[in-house]
């Protein structure tokens, strides 16, 4: 079975793309033909081609989150406009830039022009779209009111990326300077302690330990400086590899929830995105249960999640969702329980959850900005510290010399 991109003409001009899968090129003209329309050409897609090169580049890029934010809630605006989904879909596969994207919407128009519905059809791309998108499109479809639930779908989207680039923004200063610091350093052990290094072997006087320290590391670098980049190279991949085990993702939340400073900020982001995800599912219709099912994916700390599917066991036996998150603060901030129960009292959960959303969010982007003036003092004193070693341990020898004269 091939898959081919196709061109086409309906009776009454309409000239629109599509993809299909098909024995050969006649079985492709037959499915056209029961379609109301006729080929205008084709194309051999071979994107699942192991052989191809659009394959790889398929299985190492991505779609970019600022496209897919774009294609959603334009889809929206257009179906709010009166345009028919197929026609909407059309308009978006001509005006979308992303090659990725454009290939998932033209499978996507074809399945719907064949009678598939749209939840269905994005769910076949979970790269592209998420399972909360395709909750909240099915129960926009199944709520008759699609063009809403797409709307309320990109905001969503729009929250999620704008607070996923706050938490990016904060880490990027520390990141350079410790990065510039190992830079510095390594040159210095490569190309500054070598030289004192002789200097030092011509007094021949024993050099104290921080010194003697300082020159082995160098030598070891001079020496071995392929084993020493290798080493450092295997250790970064070997700890990245055991981070995205279960047992390291475990590892590093628990200790992200115990570091200063940061364990505030990482309670606030997931009651955050524990909240936006509830009130846009909830919001637009979806059930309490399947909302929680799927806040546990959006959640990345596994601790958070545990809470989320104590929650979901706990709505299903019949207690409120406030419960579990009142009952769990060591976690979750008091005020998500509040805020969770003053909803359900009021009978207006899905518009506290967004409150609360809005509040934390504010309070990371907040704490995001303030970070840099936080971090700054620790940096120059981790910078002063190794500075300080450096040189006590260049200037000893010297001073130990010059008292035996």
């Amino acid at each position: 079975m091939a898959r081919f991109t196709y061109t086409a003409q309906k009776a009454d001009g309409e000239v629109y793309k599509g993809v299909a899968n098909a024995q050969d090129r006649f079985e492709l003209y037959n499915i056209i033909r029961r379609e109301g329309g006729h080929l205008l050409s084709l194309q051999l897609d071979r994107s699942n081609d192991r052989l191809s090169i659009t394959y790889w580049i398929g299985k190492i890029t991505t779609v970019p989150q600022q496209q897919k934010i774009l294609f959603t809630r334009n889809l929206g605006v257009m179906l709010s406009a009166g345009l028919p989904l197929s026609r909407a879909l059309a308009v978006m596969e001509r005006q979308t830039k992303d090659a990725h994207l454009v290939q998932a919407i033209s499978e996507i128009s074809s399945d719907v022009r064949h009678g598939t519905t749209l939840h269905d059809s994005i769910a076949k791309f979970p790269k592209i779209f998420p399972r909360l998108t395709v909750a909240m499109v099915r129960a926009g479809e199944e709520g008759g009111d699609l063009a809403s639930a797409l709307v309320v779908a990109s905001e969503q989207m729009e929250h999620a990326s704008e607070l996923k680039k706050k938490i990016r923004g904060a880490m990027i200063y520390p990141s350079i300077i410790l990065l510039t610091i190992v830079i510095i350093g390594v040159l210095m052990m490569l190309y500054v302690v070598p030289t004192l290094s002789a200097t030092f072997a011509q007094l021949g006087s024993a050099l104290p330990l921080p010194t003697q320290i300082v020159l082995n590391f160098s030598n070891f670098l001079v020496n071995y400086t392929v084993v020493a980049i290798g080493g450092m190279v295997l250790s970064v991949v070997l700890v990245a590899a055991f981070l995205r085990t279960k047992q390291g993702s475990r590892m590093t939340d628990f200790v992200v929830l115990r570091l200063p400073l940061i364990n505030e900020m990482v309670r606030e982001v997931n009651a955050a995105r524990t909240s936006r995800t509830l009130a846009s599912l909830l919001s637009s219709g979806v059930g309490i249960l399947p909302a929680l099912d799927i806040a546990v994916d959006v959640v990345q700390n596994s601790y958070f999640k545990e809470v989320i599917l104590e929650a979901q066991k706990a709505v299903g036996a019949g207690d409120p969702l406030s419960k579990t998150f009142t009952r769990r603060e060591d976690l979750y901030p008091p005020f998500v329980g509040e805020m969770m129960s003053v909803g359900e009292e009021t009978g207006k959960t899905p518009d506290m959850l967004s409150r609360l959303a809005q509040y934390y969010e504010n309070e990371v982007d907040r704490k995001t900005k303030d970070m840099s003036t936080i971090i700054e003092p620790i940096l120059m004193l981790m910078i002063g510290a190794m500075v300080g070693f450096f040189a006590v341990s260049m200037i000893m020898p010297i001073y130990s010399i010059s008292s035996h004269i």
